[in-house]
């Protein structure tokens, strides 16, 4: 049997970095994992309806630097910073720890994961055929430059009463390059008739490092 690997995971410290950088003894790390991902479950249930990319996490003696990278930064923030300011005092008072918050941008929103994959999530979970999606995100992510992208898509497609998976792709990959740059997520789209599985790998090209 094959042995499935995370894609980011292989890549660490190669040409990819923790999403989490904090160093904590053996007594402490519990509590101290607890609250990462404690502040990425809030974070998820309070932003559903924007589309996220990653959440960084950063902690030092008395305070949690969380950074959030969005494709809508401006929904986030609000007119005038009130979005954030209520995030920041949510965050601050469930995790009992002074937290600061920073939102930034995507540049290419297209070529992230997360966002593709927020993208046709929306789309199945309103009905609209899974096929069209799919190939609408594909051609999308590949105009905007991506060398490769596979999406896989598995459950009871289109209301059927069998389970299936299914592999949409465009392109080639070297899967086990490492300084191939692949960005990857595995979520899950809620529907009126299940839960359909989603997995997005998008390859950006080389990363070559002296």
């Amino acid at each position: 049997m094959g042995h499935k690997v995370n894609p980011i995971a292989f890549r660490i410290p190669y040409i990819k970095t923790w999403k989490s950088t904090w160093y904590e003894d053996k007594k402490t790390y519990k509590d101290s994992l607890g609250l990462d991902v404690k502040a990425r479950t809030i974070l998820s249930k309070e932003l559903t309806w924007i589309p996220l990319g990653d959440v960084l996490v950063a902690r030092n003696s008395n305070m949690i630097e969380i950074v959030v990278y969005t494709a809508k930064a401006s929904l986030i923030l609000g007119k005038t910073w009130e979005n954030k300011e209520r995030l920041q005092t949510l965050l601050t008072r469930k995790l009992w720890t002074s937290v600061s918050l920073e939102i930034r941008d995507i540049k290419n929103p297209d070529l992230n994961a997360k966002i593709v994959w927020f993208n046709v999530a929306n789309q199945i979970e309103k009905r609209m055929p899974y096929k069209r999606a799919i190939k609408q995100a594909i051609q999308k992510t590949m105009e905007k430059g991506a060398k490769w992208i596979k999406i896989k898509v598995g459950w009871r497609l289109n209301w059927a009463e069998i389970a299936r998976k299914e592999t949409f792709k465009e392109g080639n990959i070297p899967t086990q390059t490492i300084r191939a740059d692949i960005d990857y997520c595995t979520v899950r789209a809620e529907t009126v008739y299940g839960t359909i599985g989603l997995k997005v790998w998008i390859y950006k090209g080389d990363i070559y490092k002296k």
